[in-house]
């Protein structure tokens, strides 16, 4: 598999993502539902947005590697959450770790949304490739 990303703008450089992630001689795509706090009994987490995000993540490290791929190959992550503004004041600490971790390159879309299942706040999909 091959990747690139393009970002024609400096600022770009600075938003944890890229404009656009192209890949070529993919031998796999896994797309990936929303992922969010459910704990392993399908029971919706209430504890606030960044307890949230550090079960979210875990479940969506667990569903790539048990599919057989790599977080790293995530080329496209959509965050929904009920307060962009929140997310940005107390999970940053949470979600850019992630990134870096991984070492994860991709497109990415933030989306504040009137509400999520039951008391859920935050909710990451994603697309992987090998």
């Amino acid at each position: 598999m091959e990747k690139r990303t393009i970002d024609p703008w400096v600022w770009g450089e600075k938003t944890n993502s890229a404009q656009a992630v192209e890949v070529k001689n993919v031998s796999g795509t896994l797309y990936c539902s929303g992922q969010v706090a459910i704990d392993a009994n399908g029971i919706p987490s209430s504890d606030d947005m960044r307890s949230q995000l550090v079960q979210t993540i875990q479940n969506l490290e667990t569903l790539i590697s048990t599919s057989g791929y790599e977080a790293k190959n995530i080329v496209r992550l959509n965050v929904y959450t009920t307060s962009v503004q929140e997310f940005f004041t107390t999970c940053m600490d949470v979600y850019v770790p992630f990134i870096l971790k991984h070492g994860i390159q991709q497109a990415t879309t933030l989306l504040e949304v009137k509400g999520l299942f039951a008391t859920l706040t935050i909710e990451l999909e994603a697309t992987v490739v090998k």
